[in-house]
C-alpha cells in the first residue's frame, strides 16, 4: 500500500484557467550571463551549473508549429557560486534554422509539423534538428540532443552553438535524447535508430577517458519508436513499443511523423537485452503491450534485472504532448511509476506510486545499481488534464512517496538531484527544478533539501522573463 503526504508551503487550489499555458510563448530574449535575483538563500556547497534545454519558439514566420516537440531548442544555464547566481539563455542556432530565417519563410518539417508548400514540395520532405530535447556533457563538451539527429555541440562560457557534430564519424544519423552513464562502467551509453528499407538500432558507448565508438547495430522487427533506454554495468535494456510508423504515409507528405505513428497493440512490447560487452548476442521476447517516454533506473539482481519506469497502457500521450502547447490538451498524462522485473523471457510489473507522474531522477551515484531513493514530476489534486505541479521524492522499497507543491500557479520542471560534496548518504542534496510561475510570469530555479521536501524551497534564483517549459538537464559541479 502507497502512502502518501502532502506539505502547503502555499496554496494548492488548480492554477485558474489553465494559467501554465502562457508559458507556450515564444522565449522573449537571449542573454549571456546575467545576475539573477536571488529569495533566500542559496547553501554554500552548492557550486556548479545547471543546464537545461527545451522547445522555445513555437511558430516561425507566421506557421505555427504542430506539436511541442517542434519548437526550435534553447539552452539556459544557471551558474551557482560564491559571488552569487547568473543565469544565461540561448537559442540553438541549428543550420536549419539559420537557413529559414536567410530564407524567410519556413522550409522544414518537424515531428508534428508538416513540410510547408504544396503536395509535390512535402514529398520527400526535409527533416530539421530542432536541438530540444535534453543537454549532455562528456569529457568537458556541452551538447543539445534532439532524437531524430546528431548532437549539436554548443560553448559551454557562452552557449553559442558550434554545429552539429557525428562525434568523429561514430554517428551515421542520430543519437538519442537520452545517454545513460554507468559509472561503475565509467562510460555513458547512447542509441540511435535509422529508418530505412529495415529499420536499425545503432548502440553507442562513450569512455569517460577515451574515445566514442559504434558497439553494434542490430535490426529491429518494425519501425517502432525508441525515446529511451536502460544501462546497468552488464546490459542495456530496451522495450520497442507496439507503434509501426506508416513510412510511406510520411515520404508521400500525407502525415507528419507523429501522424504516421500508428499504435497496434496486438503486435505487443518487444524486450531487447543487449549485453556489453558481447551486443550480438541480443535476447529478444515480446510481452504484452505497453509504452514509455522514460525511465528511472535499472540494476541487476541475482538471475533478474529490474528496470523503474514511468508506464503508460497506450500511446495517446503523443496527442496530449501534441496540444499541449494550445493550452487545452485532451485526455491526461497517466503514466505512472512501475517496476518491470525481467526473469528469463518474462517480465512482471509491480506498482511503485499511484499518482501520475513523469520525468524520474535519481542520485547519479546509484545509477545502474540498487538504489533507494526516486525523484519525479508529479500529479496533485486539481491537475487533471493539465501540467504538474507537484515535486515527489519516492522511496522504491517501501512505496511510500512524499509530495509537495510550490504554489498555486508554480509550475515545476524535471527535479535534478545534486549530492552534496560531503554526501554520506544516498539522498544526501539538494533538488534543483526551474519553475515557472504563471502570476509573475517568470521563471526561477528553485533550490531543495532533498532529504526535506516538507520545508520547500531553500531558495528561488529568478530571470526577469519567463523560460518556456524545458525537458531535460544537467548538472555540472
Amino acid at each position: 500500500m502507497q502512502q502518501q503526504t502532502i506539505s502547503k508551503p502555499r496554496d494548492l487550489a488548480p492554477g485558474p484557467d489553465q494559467d501554465w499555458r502562457h508559458a507556450f510563448q515564444d522565449l522573449p530574449r537571449e542573454h549571456g550571463f546575467e545576475r539573477l535575483r536571488v529569495e533566500g538563500r542559496i547553501p554554500e556547497d552548492l557550486v556548479g551549473t545547471l543546464y537545461r534545454n527545451g522547445p522555445a519558439l513555437f511558430e516561425l514566420f507566421g506557421r505555427r508549429y504542430g506539436h511541442w516537440f517542434d519548437g526550435d531548442g534553447a539552452v539556459s544555464a544557471v551558474r551557482f557560486g560564491p559571488h552569487g547566481v547568473e543565469g544565461a539563455i540561448q537559442l540553438v542556432q541549428s543550420a536549419e534554422l539559420q537557413e529559414e530565417r536567410r530564407a524567410g519563410r519556413p522550409l522544414y518539417s518537424v515531428y508534428g509539423t508538416p513540410m510547408p508548400g504544396n503536395f509535390l514540395r512535402r514529398a520527400l520532405p526535409k527533416g530539421k534538428n530542432a536541438a530540444n530535447t535534453s543537454v549532455f556533457i562528456w569529457q568537458d563538451r556541452l551538447f543539445a540532443l534532439y532524437e531524430a539527429d546528431k548532437p549539436t555541440e554548443l560553448a559551454p562560457e557562452d552557449l553559442s552553438t558550434l554545429g552539429t557534430t557525428d562525434l568523429d564519424g561514430v554517428v551515421p544519423h542520430s543519437f538519442s535524447a537520452h545517454p545513460h552513464r554507468v559509472p561503475e562502467r565509467r562510460a555513458t551509453y547512447n542509441f540511435g535508430v535509422r529508418y530505412g528499407r529495415t529499420t536499425e538500432l545503432d548502440l553507442f558507448e562513450l569512455t569517460d577517458q577515451g574515445g566514442a565508438r559504434r558497439l553494434a547495430t542490430l535490426p529491429l522487427g518494425r519501425a517502432t519508436m525508441i525515446h529511451d533506454f536502460m544501462a546497468t554495468p552488464r546490459h542495456l535494456i530496451f522495450f520497442a513499443p507496439p507503434i509501426q510508423m506508416q513510412t510511406m504515409r510520411y515520404l508521400l507528405g500525407q502525415a507528419t511523423v507523429s501522424e504516421s505513428l500508428e499504435w497496434q497493440p496486438s503486435l505487443g512490447t518487444e524486450v531487447l537485452i543487449v549485453p556489453i560487452d558481447r551486443p550480438q548476442e541480443v535476447t529478444r521476447f515480446v510481452v504484452d503491450p505497453f509504452f514509455q517516454w522514460h525511465f528511472a533506473n535499472a540494476f541487476e539482481r541475482d538471475e533478474e534485472i529490474v528496470v523503474d519506469l514511468v508506464r503508460y497502457p497506450d500511446f495517446a500521450s503523443n496527442r496530449w504532448l501534441g496540444e499541449a502547447p494550445t493550452g487545452h490538451p485532451t485526455g491526461e498524462l497517466n503514466g505512472t511509476f512501475q517496476r518491470a522485473v525481467i526473469s528469463g523471457r518474462t517480465v512482471r510489473f509491480e506498482q511503485i506510486a499511484e499518482a501520475p507522474c513523469e520525468f524520474p531522477r535519481i542520485a547519479p551515484s546509484h545509477e545502474g545499481q540498487s538504489y533507494r531513493y526516486a525523484y519525479v514530476h508529479s500529479q496533485l489534486d486539481g491537475d487533471q488534464g493539465g501540467l504538474f505541479r507537484g515535486l515527489s521524492r519516492v522511496d522504491v522499497e517501501s512505496g511510500r512517496s512524499t509530495t509537495v507543491a510550490l504554489g498555486v500557479s508554480q509550475y515545476p520542471s524535471e527535479p535534478i538531484f545534486v549530492p552534496r560534496p560531503s554526501a554520506a548518504t544516498e539522498d544526501d542534496g539538494y533538488l534543483l527544478t526551474l519553475v515557472y510561475d504563471a502570476v509573475e510570469h517568470q521563471s526561477h530555479v528553485a533550490v531543495l533539501d532533498a532529504q526535506d521536501l516538507e520545508r520547500g524551497p531553500l531558495a528561488r534564483a529568478w530571470f526577469d522573463h519567463h523560460i518556456p517549459f524545458t525537458f531535460h538537464g544537467v548538472w555540472a559541479s
